[in-house]
């Protein structure tokens, strides 16, 4: 996927320093599980946790747990271990209808001294007492606690993971090297608690036992965006009859498709990839945000092929301030799919340079 302001993320380099990340590229197939783990020669990497949850009175709240890994430039020969090398940036949310909007905590810190931290060959990603941790047998252990609430939780795999693109080779751009290393794992089970935060009508924090179905991505790359690219448009989505799809599209200027793509595996195993002229998001309705004055598109047509999607969110204000880690405001909440009024499964869908559009390497600078 695509996720949040990544691709923005990274400390503005000069060319020389930039050139020396290691390069992605196709023909260099996604290994499991060692590829779970960090890739530190690369610039930004993220795991990102996305989900749909069910109280024991049935009601419905949604997630997301992000970890970011970014590399400086900084160095690599300096031996101090305050060295700035790594950064570890984390962005957690909870969408709960009785609350009426996104709440949202983040954190950032450089990587050293067991405080924060992403491992080499698993994934292990640390920030504070923030955790995400994959086990031998494939399942994850989420534990976020943050200013209002709190998320306790397994993930665990019930599919292969997706190797999106080219066997985990997957372009953003209209250049090769516009591309990211990327994975999925859709279809998780997930278990495990929520504290809920307080409301007018419940003035205490509310503990809940929950289950549901998650989504995780996994993606690293060294480049940046297209100089035309503003933002994008990004989904993934579980659906009832055990089919995985995601899709996104590469915004330019113009509210063109600057790249897109789109990956559907049936309940079957098979997988069908869908190219740039294939994938459509087309806005049903807007919702503006009175806090910063971004209008997002929140309900969606996505067209892979000739499938058509009708996407609508849990609710309308799931817009996440992100200024005080990776620097961009964007929406990224749960939303129902559906086609003619049938309910086809659950998802994650994610706006990005709406607020402001996202700087790539050659907007830098300029503001």
């Amino acid at each position: 996927m695509v996720v949040s302001s990544a691709f923005a993320a990274g400390v503005d380099l000069p060319a020389a320093t930039a050139a020396a990340f290691s390069a992605v590229t196709p023909g260099h197939p996604v290994a499991l599980p060692e590829d779970s783990g960090a890739h530190p020669s690369f610039r930004t990497e993220w795991w990102y946790a996305t989900g749909w949850l069910n109280t024991p009175d049935n009601q419905p709240l949604g997630f997301q747990i992000t970890f970011f890994r970014s590399a400086t430039g900084h160095d690599t020969a300096d031996p101090s271990a305050f060295a700035p090398s790594q950064l570890i940036i984390a962005h957690a949310a909870l969408s709960d209808p009785t609350v009426g909007h996104l709440v949202h905590d983040q954190r950032i810190a450089r990587e050293g001294f067991g405080l924060a931290y992403a491992k080499l060959g698993i994934t292990d990603v640390k920030l504070g007492a923030w955790k995400m941790i994959r086990h031998a047998d494939g399942h994850y252990d989420v534990t976020v606690d943050a200013a209002g609430f709190s998320l306790h939780l397994t993930l665990t795999p019930t599919q292969a993971p997706l190797l999106q693109g080219e066997r985990g080779y997957s372009r953003k751009g209209p250049r090769p090297e516009q591309a990211s290393y990327y994975y999925s794992e859709p279809q998780l089970r997930v278990t495990g608690t929520v504290v809920r935060p307080a409301t007018a009508e419940h003035t205490a924090q509310r503990t809940a036992a929950v289950t549901g179905s998650g989504w995780l991505d996994h993606e690293w790359s060294s480049t940046l965006l297209d100089a035309d690219a503003v933002g994008w448009d990004w989904l993934g989505a579980n659906l009832k009859d055990g089919s995985a799809l995601m899709a996104f599209k590469v915004r330019g200027r113009d509210g063109h498709a600057v790249w897109a793509h789109a990956t559907l595996r049936d309940s079957a195993g098979h997988v069908t990839n869908f190219g740039r002229d294939q994938v459509e998001f087309t806005p049903v309705r807007t919702w503006r945000s009175s806090r910063t004055g971004a209008s997002y598109p929140v309900s969606m047509l996505v067209r892979t092929g000739a499938l058509t999607w009708q996407l609508d969110p849990l609710m309308d204000d799931q817009e996440l301030d992100s200024r005080q880690s990776t620097g961009a405001v964007y929406w990224e909440g749960a939303v129902s799919v559906s086609r003619g009024g049938a309910q086809l499964g659950r998802a994650y869908l994610e706006l990005t340079g709406y607020a402001d559009a996202l700087q790539t390497g050659s907007d830098r600078g300029k503001n």
